[in-house]
């Protein structure tokens, strides 16, 4: 069975504790980044969308919506609890890095980046939008930038 959004979320709750959900959409986009450059592939399947907010994986706002904030309980029946070693290491990493950050403070940081800029090209910063934030283009930004 391959890991999916609510292992990553529920991993990072469990180390981090009770936060927004806008934090722990921001948090799960850069564990995605991040493996994709130290691991060389994706934590897990499911799109990133260039919210007016920043990087949304919709399956998990689906499933926390209308809440501000989240606790690891709240994803522990989607979750498949197959995280790996090398897996636990990049989220360790990436909370090391971004896990002290404000929520307000990783949504503007997201939006100075290439990938979230890419996929939202044409549409005002407030518009609606839901285009993928590529894979390709989050690998290529972030090990740019390494």
């Amino acid at each position: 069975m391959k890991t999916n959004v609510f292992d990553v979320a529920s991993y990072i709750l469990q180390q981090q504790g009770e936060m927004s959900a806008m934090k722990l959409q921001k948090l799960v986009y850069y564990s995605q980044a991040w493996s994709l450059v130290w691991d060389d592939r994706p934590l897990f399947g499911e799109k990133i969308e260039a919210w007016a907010n920043g990087p949304v994986v919709r399956e998990l706002y689906d499933s926390h919506r209308g809440r501000f904030s989240v606790n690891a309980d709240m994803f522990s029946s989607c979750a498949t609890g197959q995280l790996n070693q090398e897996q636990v290491e990049t989220i360790n990493a990436v909370l090391y890095t971004y896990g002290d950050k404000s929520p307000q403070w990783l949504s503007d940081q997201t939006h100075s980046e290439q990938p979230w800029i890419e996929a939202r090209k044409g549409l005002d910063d407030s518009a609606r939008g839901n285009e993928e934030i590529s894979l390709a283009t989050m690998s290529e930004y972030y090990s740019s930038i390494r």
